[in-house]
């Protein structure tokens, strides 16, 4: 039987041509042709395939696909594409840096400066949550009540953080925050001088913030009276103050003040009034104040106390008010008279929070008081956070308190080992997905 020479020229699945030849006699010619048919289709019908998986799921789209072609774009198709981008800007904005990526959405960065010829070491944590939707930032405290401090790895091991860095400014002493903070929408403690502070505003597809003045509006209202209060669960500043104190303070209240008491107010109604210390009741609260105003409010029902925030905060989830402001409006703005913060203008290890145009986070510290990084003013770290890209920024507390925390491991190099005890700090950390019944 006559045998004729066949070429197939087959694509393959990576865009390459092959060839099959082969001798075959002239009545399976027609069988040649029928194979080759049923390869073009499969290989046609293979790259449909592809763009439909890449369609249904983001572990099949391309590092560079462009999603807004794609007719449905799912959520979590958008979250891929948002990690490439990620990854891609860190790598750009960082070339030639000591970058790891700790968790979808966070780059931890490393790196070595010079201003005037003098080194500083800078430790630098980036969060997109758009890249990463399990990820929280939030505050946590040193402990259940306020009166308490830890180490930044106690801290953060609360609720296993991927990094975390010490924030607003505290009362050595006793650990008592000394600025705004508010947790998961409860407000724990007031502003002091109506300093800067950071509000988080978590969304279900991405985390919005916000840097303003914390200014709060607290009254003491009953069945007659209506009552302006200075200040909740902070250490007194004038004696003719009107301060709350709730049970996150502590157990007791602070002594009262000159020509001044306490009340301990459950159920809407005084309870108990002193001119010492009082128990503070865990379903209630102390007010202390001038004795005339607390001896008017004893004879009245109905009592309760009423806490606004500014507008530029409304629907923020947590607060951290510290200062003084190094970025507002994309541009360098310290203003430390305004919020009297002459005594911390020099050259020191330094804490800062700031985010872009993009409602992205940038945490660093700056390592200082050493040969190998000497520290940085206000105004340097300013120019800094700028430099990263902040449209707005602000100091967190520095000197012997700055401490980040990577991974398991504090990366910076505070004077003690680990850090000194803190009242406060900002984690970033995964949650859970919640299970689906």
């Amino acid at each position: 039987m006559d045998t004729a020479n066949i070429t197939c020229h087959i694509p393959s699945s990576a865009g390459h041509t092959g060839q099959l030849k082969q001798k075959v006699p002239p009545n399976s010619v027609y069988h040649i042709i029928l194979a080759t048919i049923v390869t073009l289709c499969i290989t046609v019908t293979s790259g449909v395939c592809s763009k439909a998986l890449s369609s249904s799921h983001p572990i099949f789209i391309e590092k560079n696909q462009d999603t807004s072609k794609l007719a449905y774009v799912s959520p979590l198709q958008k979250e891929a594409a948002s990690r490439h981008r990620f990854v891609d800007r860190i790598n750009k904005k960082y070339p030639s840096q000591n970058i790891s990526y700790p968790a979808y959405g966070v780059a931890h960065i490393k790196m070595t400066r010079y201003i005037n010829s003098k080194p500083i070491k800078i430790n630098i944590v980036e969060i997109d949550r758009s890249a990463n939707h399990l990820l929280s930032i939030k505050p946590q405290t040193a402990g259940v009540k306020l009166n308490s401090r830890a180490q930044i790895r106690t801290i953060a091991q609360k609720n296993n953080s991927i990094a975390a860095i010490n924030a607003g400014y505290f009362k050595p002493q006793t650990g008592v925050p000394l600025g705004a903070l508010v947790i998961n929408g409860e407000v724990l403690t007031g502003p002091i001088y109506n300093r800067v502070g950071i509000g988080i505003i978590e969304e279900k597809e991405q985390t919005r913030f916000v840097m303003d003045k914390v200014v709060m509006d607290i009254t003491i209202k009953s069945n007659k009276s209506v009552i302006k209060a200075d200040n909740i669960n902070q250490p007194r500043m004038l004696s003719t103050y009107t301060i709350i104190y709730t049970p996150h303070w502590g157990k007791m209240s602070p002594m009262a003040p000159k020509y001044g008491k306490v009340a301990a107010v459950k159920d809407g109604r005084i309870t108990a009034m002193s001119a010492n210390q009082i128990a503070i009741p865990e379903d209630g609260y102390v007010i202390s104040a001038p004795a005339r105003i607390l001896d008017k409010l004893a004879l009245e029902k109905n009592i309760e106390y009423d806490i606004k925030l500014p507008e530029s905060f409304e629907g923020a989830d947590h607060i951290i008010g510290a200062g003084p402001y190094l970025v507002k409006n994309g541009e360098v703005y310290v203003d430390v008279s305004a919020q009297k913060f002459g005594s911390i203008t020099g050259r020191n290890p330094r804490s800062a929070i700031g985010y872009n145009e993009n409602n992205e986070l940038i945490i660093i510290t700056i390592d200082g008081r050493e040969e190998s990084s000497v520290g940085v003013t206000l105004t340097e770290l300013a120019y800094i956070m700028k430099g990263l890209g902040c449209t707005y920024a602000m100091n967190f507390d520095g000197g012997g308190s700055s401490v980040i925390y990577v991974n398991g491991k504090v990366t910076n190099s505070p004077a003690q080992r680990d850090g000194i005890s803190i009242s406060n700090a900002l984690t970033i950390s995964e949650v859970q997905e919640e299970s689906q019944t």
